[in-house]
C-alpha cells in the first residue's frame, strides 16, 4: 500500500475489536489474565497478550505499527514526549567516557539533555557543520558512539546531507540518529537514505492539532527496537498513554493532506516574505538561492511548513512585529492548524549560551514560522500590516 493509505488503515483490522471502524481506546493501566499461568507464561515471553501498559497497549501497539510501515522501519516505540525518544535513544547508543557527533544546531532540550550527559556521565558531544566528507571524519573520534542530527535543524532550517553521514558513518560502524519532526515521515524517511534510528516529537506534524505532547522512535532493525523496549523504555517509564497514543492515530490519518497544505501555505508566505524590504535573510529548504537547495530536493518530497527570517533591527524589532501580528500567535511548538510565531533566543533556544546560540546562526533578530492551514493570503496580509507597524 502506498503512504496515504498507511496513514490510514496499518496496523488494525476491524474484526479482532468488535468490528469498531476507528481504532478502540484502551484507556487501562492493566489486563487480567485467565489463570496464573497465563499471567507467568506472558511474563516469560512465551504467550502474546496484553500484561500493564507501560510494557504494551493495543492502542499504542496501533500507533508504533503505523508509524513503523510510514518510516520504513522495522519496530517502533512511543513516548511520552518528544525528549523522552531523544533522551531513550542516547541512553540506549552510549555508555560513560562516549562521545556524541551532532549537528552544529539543535533543538535546546536536547542540547541541554546533551550537557546533563556531560556533566553526570562523561558522555562528551561536538557540534560541527559536518557539511562536506573531510569535516565528518575530521569530527570522528575514537570513541564516537553515534551520530546525532536534525534536518532541517531547528530553527535556521540548514539542510543536512544524510546520504553523506550515513556513508561515512557505516565505514565506521557508528549509528546515525535522525530527528524528522521538522519534515514528519510524508515528507521526508531518514530509514531510506541510510540512518539507523528516526524520531519524532509527535507533539508536531504528526499530532497536528495542539493537544498531545508525545514523541516516537522507529528503528530499521527490530531486534534492536525490541531491546530498547525491554531495558530503556520499560525501566525508565517514558512511555505514551493510551489516550495520546488514541489522538496521534486520529492525526495520523490525515497526515498527508495537512502535509501538502503545510508546504503550499509556506511556499506563499516565503515569496512574500523573501522580497520584503525590513527582512534581512530568510531560511527555506525549497528556496532556490538555498546553497543547499539540491539536497534538499534529493531528500525531501516538499520544503514543509516552517520558515525562519531575520528582522532587520535585530531583538528589538522582531518582538515588535510578533506583538503586532493579529492572526498569528505567539507560541513555541510548529505543526499546529494555527500559524504560529516564536523567538527562538528568547524562547526555544535561550537555554543555549549566547556563544554557542550565534554559531548556530540563531541571531537576535531571528524568528521561527510554523505555517499553518488557514487560508494563505490571511496568513500574509496579517504578516504585512505588522509589518507596516515597524519603524525601520
Amino acid at each position: 500500500m502506498e503512504k496515504e493509505t498507511l496513514l490510514i488503515h496499518q496496523g488494525y483490522t476491524t474484526e479482532n475489536h468488535h468490528d469498531s471502524l476507528a481504532v478502540p481506546l484502551y484507556q487501562t493501566s492493566t489486563f487480567a489474565f485467565e489463570n496464573a499461568e497465563q499471567g507467568a507464561r506472558r511474563f516469560a515471553g512465551e504467550e502474546a497478550g496484553g500484561i500493564y501498559s507501560r510494557l504494551g497497549n493495543p492502542t499504542v501497539n496501533v500507533l508504533e505499527q503505523r508509524m513503523a510501515a510510514i518510516e520504513n522501519g522495522e519496530g517502533a516505540l512511543a513516548f511520552g514526549s518528544g525528549m523522552a525518544a531523544v533522551s531513550t535513544i542516547l541512553v540506549h547508543l552510549t555508555k560513560a567516557g562516549d562521545h556524541i557527533l551532532c549537528t552544529r544546531g539543535i533543538y535546546g532540550c536536547t542540547f541541554g539533555l546533551l550537557n546533563i550527559m556531560k556533566e553526570k556521565y562523561n558522555i562528551t558531544h561536538s557540534l560541527e557543520k559536518l557539511t562536506t566528507e573531510e569535516e565528518i571524519e575530521a569530527s570522528i573520534k575514537p570513541n564516537t558512539s553515534c551520530i546525532y542530527i536534525e534536518t532541517p535543524i531547528n530553527p535556521t532550517m540548514e539542510i543536512v546531507d544524510i546520504a553523506l553521514i550515513t556513508n561515512i558513518a557505516r565505514k565506521h560502524n557508528i549509528p546515525v540518529v535522525v530527528d524528522n519532526t521538522f519534515c514528519s515521515p510524508y515528507i521526508q524517511n531518514p530509514l531510506d537514505i541510510g540512518a539507523d534510528f528516526v524520531l519524532h516529537s509527535a507533539t508536531k506534524y504528526i499530532n497536528g492539532h495542539g493537544d498531545v505532547i508525545a514523541g516516537l522512535l522507529v528503528g530499521k532493525n527490530k531486534e534492536e527496537m525490541d531491546k530498547i523496549r525491554s531495558t530503556v523504555q520499560k525501566d525508565f517509564g517514558g512511555i505514551i498513554s493510551p489516550f495520546d497514543a488514541w489522538l496521534l492515530i486520529r492525526g495520523l490519518k490525515t497526515l498527508h493532506v495537512r502535509m501538502d497544505r503545510h508546504s503550499k501555505n509556506a511556499e506563499e508566505v516565503f515569496s512574500f516574505l523573501a522580497s520584503h524590504p525590513s527582512v534581512e535573510s530568510i531560511y527555506y529548504p525549497f528556496d532556490e538561492k538555498n546553497p543547499q537547495y539540491e539536497v534538499a530536493k534529493k531528500q525531501m518530497k516538499s520544503g514543509g511548513g516552517l520558515i525562519s527570517f531575520a528582522v532587520k533591527g535585530g531583538k528589538e524589532k522582531a518582538q515588535q512585529l510578533m506583538d503586532a501580528l493579529s492572526l498569528i500567535k505567539i507560541a513555541v511548538s510548529l505543526g499546529d492548524a494555527e500559524t504560529l510565531i516564536q523567538h527562538p533566543a528568547t524562547m526555544t533556544h535561550s537555554v543555549v549560551p549566547e556563544k554557542e546560540r550565534v554559531a548556530m546562526g540563531i541571531t537576535d533578530g531571528l524568528l521561527r514560522l510554523s505555517v499553518g492551514l488557514e487560508n494563505s493570503e490571511d496568513i500574509i496580509e496579517d504578516l504585512k500590516q505588522a509589518f507596516d507597524n515597524l519603524k525601520l
